[in-house]
């Protein structure tokens, strides 16, 4: 018997926790949250700098990037006592693809009768 994610995202093949996890990962509004303006900045921003835009205490800034970092969606990088984090874009990208095709090739065309 296959595994249905191998089917969906072949891709990702013996990846599923993975990829289990990245979507656990997104499903959170502040972490989304977060995500957005780190696509927005382009670039890196410190833990501070990403709590100033988005109205949490560090700590929560904190958890909410450790566990972004767990499911690999982004990077930290550390200097002196400041962790900037960025936006680890091609691999979001390539599993948010392949679930799109995943769904694209399931849909039906759409079925509009015309009655006269």
């Amino acid at each position: 018997m296959t595994n249905p994610l191998q089917a969906l995202w072949p891709c990702c093949a013996g990846e599923e926790s993975g990829t289990a996890e990245l979507f656990s990962a997104l499903a959170d509004p502040t972490r989304l949250i977060l995500l957005w303006r780190l696509l927005q900045a382009q670039g890196e921003l410190s833990v501070s700098e990403l709590s100033d835009c988005c109205g949490i205490h560090l700590s929560g800034v904190s958890r909410h990037l450790a566990q972004l970092r767990q499911a690999q969606i982004i990077d930290a990088r550390k200097e002196g006592r400041t962790v900037f984090y960025r936006l680890r874009a091609e691999p979001l990208a390539s599993t948010l693809t392949a679930l799109a095709e995943a769904v694209s090739s399931q849909a039906q065309p759409s079925e509009a009768t015309t009655e006269t």
